[in-house]
């Protein structure tokens, strides 16, 4: 029988910030991410783009026009689940990052670190996922590069890509551009990719198989701007989930969000397998989903065409932009008692995309 305690789940603790060493949780999209970022990566590349801690780097070119330009890693494991596998995720995610910039992604390029032994075939396997969810996106992989590691160093196959897209609109979309009052809307229901990894991991069975929910989320941001939404900002819950996105974007901006738990979907398969394993639903990972910022007065007309073009719908208002406190979040409870939500310590899951 699987060992369904909490602590089976995770291989390090919930440790505390300014460490020597690098632990897992620094991987975990939260608290010490954050914090690894901030005291080694920012200081030493400080500048503007990157200082606006947006998903991509926003580029204006010199002879005018502008681009996006995002990178990513992915260490899944493991390398296939219901729903997704490496392949898929390396495509969609930064795929992903360069929409939530407001950009048409195009290009993406592709590193292959493979370990000695790796099968060629399982490589074949991923290569062709990578086709079709390149396919499937509209974006063209054009450039990469391969390395090999001795066997028992590079865990199989690790999937680095990066990618380019242009941005036709002209709206500024970015973290600095939230204002209070504007609406928070979340494109469909959340944890699955999470859960679909953490149930292949421990071989956990449901009623229903609990799927990843990766996708491309090109149509429905594409859709948002061609019916001239006044999107003001975008954020693709991944590591860390929702909460932790939230938390990003309150902080960047220094204004306050405000949500209500009752009004964020999360389906039966999810609750109860995040009821059963002690998991916020909030901290799960997503590689499918994603929240849009706009003036309240556009709110249920972007929540519209969300819902019409995004995988996981309907989309829903979950909550508001306020003007402070600066960098807070709070979720209102079904009882309608207010807590803060916070960046996670450790890693609920590690190696999740």
């Amino acid at each position: 029988m699987a060992d369904l305690s909490p602590g089976a789940f995770s291989t390090c603790p919930a440790p505390l910030p300014h460490r020597s060493e690098i632990t897992v949780g620094h991987g975990g999209g939260g608290r010490l991410t954050q914090d690894l970022i901030d005291r080694v990566f920012r200081p030493a590349f400080a500048n503007a783009s990157l200082d606006a801690q947006h998903d991509g780097a926003l580029l204006r070119l010199p002879g005018g026009g502008r681009l996006a330009f995002t990178t990513d890693s992915h260490v899944v494991s493991p390398l296939f689940f219901p729903g997704g596998d490496i392949g898929k995720i390396a495509v969609n995610g930064t795929v992903n990052d360069l929409c939530m910039c407001g950009a048409r992604p195009l290009w993406l390029s592709a590193g292959f670190i493979l370990e000695e032994g790796f099968p060629v075939a399982t490589l074949e396997r991923v290569v062709e996922s990578m086709r079709a969810a390149a396919a499937a996106a509209g974006v063209s992989v054009v450039t990469g590069d391969t390395k090999v590691v001795e066997r028992g160093k590079g865990d199989g196959l690790y999937v680095t890509t990066a990618g380019v897209g242009v941005i036709e609109t002209p709206l500024a979309i970015s973290p600095a551009s939230l204002r209070a009052g504007d609406a928070v809307v979340l494109s469909g229901d959340i944890g699955r990719h999470g859960m679909a990894i953490m149930a292949t991991r421990a071989g956990l069975s449901f009623e229903s198989a609990i799927e990843s929910d990766c996708a491309p989320l090109v149509a429905p941001v594409m859709a948002l701007l061609a019916a001239g939404i006044e999107v003001h900002c975008m954020r693709d819950l991944t590591r860390g989930g929702l909460a932790t996105a939230l938390v990003e974007l309150a902080e960047s901006s220094r204004l306050a969000i405000a949500i209500d738990g009752a009004r964020v979907p999360v389906s039966e398969l999810v609750g109860g397998a995040c009821e059963i394993l002690g998991l916020d639903p909030l901290y799960v990972a997503n590689e499918g989903r994603f929240v849009c910022v706009v003036p309240e007065a556009e709110a249920a007309r972007a929540a519209e065409i969300i819902s019409a073009n995004a995988p996981g719908g309907p989309a829903v208002v979950i909550g508001s932009v306020r003007p402070g406190p600066a960098g807070q979040v709070t979720q209102r409870s079904v009882i309608g008692s207010e807590r803060i939500v916070d960046r996670i310590s450790g890693e609920q899951l590690p190696r999740i995309c």
